[in-house]
């Protein structure tokens, strides 16, 4: 009896733990139907501009990822941008130029800074329609004075100027003054790659960098874009900020609550930091190289050299008194001005002008094919600056644009205050 009394327990005891397994599993199999309906809601709430949707996380970060069509996400950017008074050209000029970062894999400063040249116009320090002029030339120099428009706008016709003269006298150099933040500066730089001739840009920004040994934010990320002619092969492309790492990137970071790896920022009293929010609490970004140890100081040249070509030779704003863009809480003008907006540097070189372009365009096939097949590490060979970009654009046309939850909240932001359908 006592025997059958045990037996009797245990066939009682297995059959919870078997009733246990199965409600586990029911509730799991549960959680999967209901984000998967809510994909399928998700998808079918903005039908018009996601095509697919790719559900796993992200390797870093709990963001969900959307791949966006570019048509629809084009199309959106350039509404935004008429909605707030740009002209037809204009609007559809400042999409491409986000657009294009987005493709190339510059998320930092694509179609998720739409929401920073709003708000610029909302404190009224963008022009939606501006007169753009040059204030000052010479056969092969200008000055141009951007009338508070978007960067976007602005430095694409500076750079028009620069190719025009160069066509004419062999180079072009423009500086821009009264101007604002100009997305990517290989957008620029490479307007003069049909023409065959070498093209630059770069410009200062709002001040985020701390020079070495300094703990008082003086400098902008400063980038700097050179884009460079071949033949058979693919244009050279190198277009980098002067800092450890651009301040979009750590947007990224606080947007996915990472933290920053160490030598990208410092903390209010110049210690490493890996805090992605270090700048807005008194620190800054660091220049390239991190620290003086790593040539830090080779990194602050390269940003002083920006910031002197774009805001002192133009008369624009310089240093610290540069105007902050409009994101991440960064939004007023010092009260002490020193020049006129932001400033750019664009310039374009004919290749003829120092040897015959098809013997040119020759040797840099030359130079990218012997880099590219330079002895490598394993499974890593040699890029050519503008590999990486390139690639990305490819893969992206085809399968769309990845945006994280928080771009998607911001764009949807702006598509209900404009009634733009996102």
């Amino acid at each position: 009896m006592c025997e059958q009394f045990v037996n009797l327990s245990n066939r009682k005891a297995i059959l919870r733990k078997i009733l246990c397994f199965s409600c586990k599993t029911f509730i799991i199999l549960l959680e999967i139907i209901v984000e998967q309906l809510f994909k399928l809601l998700y998808i079918h709430h903005f039908h018009t501009t996601i095509y697919s949707v790719n559900w796993k996380r992200p390797t870093l970060g709990s963001h969900h990822i959307y791949m966006i069509k570019e048509k629809n996400l084009r199309r959106f950017t350039e509404n935004i941008f008429l909605s707030i008074g740009c002209p037809k050209k204009d609007a559809k000029l400042a999409a491409d130029v986000l657009i294009s970062a987005d493709l190339r894999g510059v998320d930092s400063h694509g179609t998720a800074r739409l929401i920073g040249y709003v708000r610029l116009f909302d404190h009224g320090r963008l022009n939606p329609n501006p007169e753009i002029k040059i204030v000052h030339e010479t056969p092969s120099t200008a000055v141009i004075d951007g009338d508070k428009g978007l960067g976007l706008v602005v430095a694409p016709f500076a750079m028009k100027v620069a190719i025009k003269k160069a066509k004419r006298y062999g180079s072009g150099w423009i500086s821009v003054q009264n101007s604002n933040h100009f997305g990517i500066a290989g957008y620029h730089s490479m307007l003069a790659l049909p023409h065959d001739m070498i093209g630059w840009a770069m410009t200062n920004a709002a001040p985020l960098v701390v020079p070495t040994f300094a703990v008082e934010k003086m400098l902008g990320t400063n980038p700097i874009a050179v884009s460079v002619p071949a033949g058979n092969q693919p244009p050279f492309v190198a277009d980098f900020a002067s800092t450890a790492v651009a301040y979009g990137k750590m947007e990224i970071l606080q947007r996915k609550g990472l933290s920053a790896p160490i030598g990208w920022v410092q903390d209010a009293n110049g210690n490493p930091t890996d805090d992605a929010n270090a700048v807005k609490n008194g620190g800054g970004l660091l220049p390239l190289g991190g620290d003086r140890e790593h040539g830090s100081h080779k990194g602050y040249g390269l940003g002083a050299i920006v910031d002197i070509f774009s805001g002192v030779l133009s008369g624009a704003n310089f240093g610290p008194w540069v105007p902050p863009f409009a994101t991440a809480g960064f939004h007023g003008v010092a009260a002490e001005q020193v020049g006129k907006g932001t400033g750019h540097f664009l310039g374009a070189m004919r290749i003829d002008g120092f040897r015959p372009k098809e013997e040119f365009k020759a040797s840099m096939d030359t130079w990218i094919e012997r880099f590219r097949n330079a002895k490598h590490i394993e499974n890593q060979p040699v890029l050519i600056p503008g590999d990486p970009e390139r690639e990305l654009e490819k893969e992206r046309r085809a399968n769309g644009i990845p945006l994280n939850d928080k771009v998607i909240e911001d764009l949807q932001g702006l598509g209900d205050r404009f009634g733009v359908k996102f």
